[in-house]
C-alpha cells in the first residue's frame, strides 16, 4: 500500500503568464502558494491480474489500453508499469473545477505513488516536468505550468518560465510576521460553480498562439504585476499586496467574458464593503474559489456567510507532494 498526497494552490501574483502560447515569446513569471487542502493518491498490489480504478468514476480492466482516464493511462505509460496487478484509488479535500489546481496535484501525486512503487527517486523538478509533459505535451491541454510546479515543491514559490521550456524555482523571501499576517489574512469562498480550467483558457491560448495584440499586452501587464506583487510581500507591505489584486482582478477580467459573471461581481463588490483590502477569483476564473486580503476578518466572514458563501481555512504547505505512507 502506497499512499501519496499533493497540495492544491492559490495564486499571488502572474497567474496567466505559465501558458507555452506565452511564455515561449516572452517568458512569463508568477507566485503561487501551495495549500494544506490535498488531493490523495493511494496505490495498493493486488493478486487479481486486472486494473481497479477509483476516481469519480469505477474502472475494472485487463491492461493499461483500456483504461479511460487519460491522466491515469498516460502516467500508467511512462512509468513503465506492466502487469495490471493494481488498484488505484483517488480522494482530494476540495472538489475539482474550482480553481486551485487540482489536475496538476492529481497528475504529481499519481506519479509520486507510481515512481515509489517502481522504488524511483524523483526530484521535485523531474516530477513536475514529469505532469507537463503529460498534461501539455501528450494530452495537448490548453493550460499552464504553475500547478504542477507548485505541487511538486510546495510553499511559496516564484517560478520563472523560460522560452525554451525550462523553468526557475525559487522561494518567496518573506519574514515569519508577513508569512503569519499572510496567513492569517487571506480567504477563500467557493462561490458554488465548477467549471473546466481548460475551457476558461482555450481563449487566451489560441489568442497568445495568434499573438493577439490586445492579449499579449494584457500578459505583460500581468506578469508586471507578479513581479511588483513579489516585492511587496518581500518588504511586508501587504496592503500594497491587496490593491495588486484588484488590479490583477481588473486584467484577468478583460482576457475572456468567462473569467466572471454578475453573480459574482456582486459578491466582490460587497466583499470590497465589509472589509476586504483586495481580492480576485483563484485560478482561470469563471467560478471556483473568491480570494480575499481582509484585516477585518469577522465582518467579512459574517457577510460573505450571509450572501451562501462557504469559506475553506488554510494554512501553507511547505512540504510538496510526498509519500505519507507506504507499507
Amino acid at each position: 500500500m502506497i499512499v501519496t498526497r499533493s497540495p492544491l494552490r492559490i495564486s499571488l501574483g502572474g497567474g496567466g503568464t505559465d501558458l507555452p502560447s506565452y511564455y515561449c515569446h516572452h517568458e512569463g513569471f508568477l507566485i503561487a502558494g501551495a495549500i494544506d487542502k490535498y488531493v490523495y493518491i493511494t496505490l495498493h498490489q493486488t493478486f487479481v491480474e486486472e486494473l481497479i480504478i477509483k476516481y469519480s468514476k469505477l474502472e475494472r480492466v485487463k491492461s493499461i489500453d483500456e483504461v479511460q482516464h487519460p491522466i491515469i493511462k498516460e502516467a500508467l505509460k511512462f512509468v513503465g508499469i506492466e502487469a495490471p496487478h493494481l488498484e488505484i484509488t483517488s480522494m482530494a479535500d476540495i472538489p475539482a473545477g474550482t480553481g486551485l489546481g487540482s489536475s496538476g496535484s492529481f497528475t504529481t501525486a499519481l506519479l509520486k505513488s507510481l515512481h515509489a512503487l517502481k522504488k524511483n527517486l524523483v526530484h521535485p523538478q523531474e516530477l513536475a516536468e514529469q505532469a507537463c509533459h503529460i498534461e501539455l505535451d501528450v494530452l495537448n491541454e490548453p493550460i499552464g505550468k504553475q500547478d504542477q510546479y507548485i505541487a511538486a515543491y510546495g510553499g511559496l514559490t516564484c517560478f520563472r518560465f523560460l522560452a525554451n521550456g525550462q523553468v526557475e524555482a525559487w522561494p518567496l523571501k518573506v519574514d515569519t510576521e508577513t508569512l503569519y499576517n499572510l496567513e492569517d489574512n487571506l480567504l477563500l469562498f467557493f462561490t458554488g460553480y465548477s467549471r473546466s480550467a481548460s475551457h476558461i483558457l482555450q481563449e487566451q491560448d489560441t489568442k497568445s498562439r495568434q499573438q493577439d495584440s490586445e492579449m499579449i499586452t494584457n500578459l505583460h501587464f500581468v506578469k508586471d504585476l507578479g513581479l511588483k506583487s513579489k516585492e511587496a510581500l518581500e518588504t511586508g507591505n501587504l496592503h500594497a499586496f491587496a490593491e495588486l489584486m484588484n488590479v490583477h482582478w481588473d486584467y484577468k477580467k478583460q482576457r475572456s467574458a468567462n473569467m466572471s459573471n454578475t453573480q459574482i461581481d456582486d459578491w466582490y463588490q460587497l466583499a470590497l464593503k465589509n472589509g476586504a483590502l483586495g481580492g480576485k477569483t483563484v485560478g482561470a476564473g469563471g467560478g471556483g474559489f473568491l480570494m480575499f486580503y481582509a484585516e477585518d476578518k469577522i465582518k467579512l466572514r459574517h457577510v460573505m456567510r450571509e450572501a451562501g458563501l462557504i469559506e475553506v481555512r488554510f494554512r501553507f504547505d511547505f512540504h510538496g507532494t510526498q509519500v505519507i505512507a507506504q507499507s
